[in-house]
């Protein structure tokens, strides 16, 4: 089984995506490993990461590398940041803010074995609760499950340095199910006009619906 390198840290094999594992013989979830050239590797499923469907679909713009500082704002149980963990690698840091108890309970047990995830249980509007514990990031990516999801972004934008990226994965559903859904990625993306610009935007289908996912940079 050949492995190709397609990204920074991400891998495909056997046409599967996969990172390589920072923490050998361990799983963050329930992810396959696969041994090639006694390097172990974690295969990622792009139905349960809306990061790993964009790298299928063809995202353009990859920020992600080694020692990037990433702030992840609706972490859940850290199946994606696990995988972005394996990326930044042992200098890197995901700030994972999750504010459900019970996936935080889980999130912690991925980040007791991941130097390089800190769990932060917070709402992440509130972002005075956390800001203490976040550096000047790289990096943000955003996937919560609310109605106020620009402002969520803006908010936590103080912690994204000039010219650094934002993934920004836009829930219709959660937003107004009654109204059209390019309607409300359409506003959304307005409010952030003067704060980012838009870099690229792609649906998630076939592997997620009803999301826009956008690739932002700070101005």
């Amino acid at each position: 089984m050949p492995v190709k390198q397609i990204l920074e840290g991400v891998y495909s094999i056997d046409g599967k995506l996969a990172t390589l594992n920072l923490t050998p013989g361990m799983k963050a979830y329930t992810e396959e490993l696969v041994i090639l050239d006694d390097k172990e590797y974690r295969l990622w499923n792009p139905y349960r990461s809306k990061l790993a469907a964009s790298i299928m679909i063809g995202l353009e713009h990859f920020a992600f590398e080694k020692g990037s500082k990433v702030l992840y704002l609706g972490a859940a149980t850290g199946t994606t940041a696990s995988h972005v963990s394996d990326i930044v690698g042992t200098n890197g840091h995901v700030y994972a803010v999750e504010i459900s108890e019970r996936c935080m309970r889980t999130l912690i047990e991925v980040c007791e074995t991941r130097e390089n995830m800190i769990p932060i249980l917070a709402d992440a509007r509130e972002v005075e609760r956390y800001a203490d514990a976040v550096d000047e990031c790289d990096i943000m990516y955003q996937d919560v499950s609310v109605r106020d999801q620009a402002e969520i972004l803006l908010k936590n934008s103080r912690f994204l340095k000039k010219n650094g990226y934002a993934y920004f994965a836009i829930k219709s559903q959660s937003i107004d199910i009654s109204r059209d859904p390019k309607d409300i990625y359409r506003d959304e993306l307005d409010k952030l006009k003067g704060t980012f610009s838009v870099m690229e935007t792609m649906g998630l289908e076939p592997y997620d619906s009803m999301h826009l996912f956008v690739v932002l940079k700070k101005l």
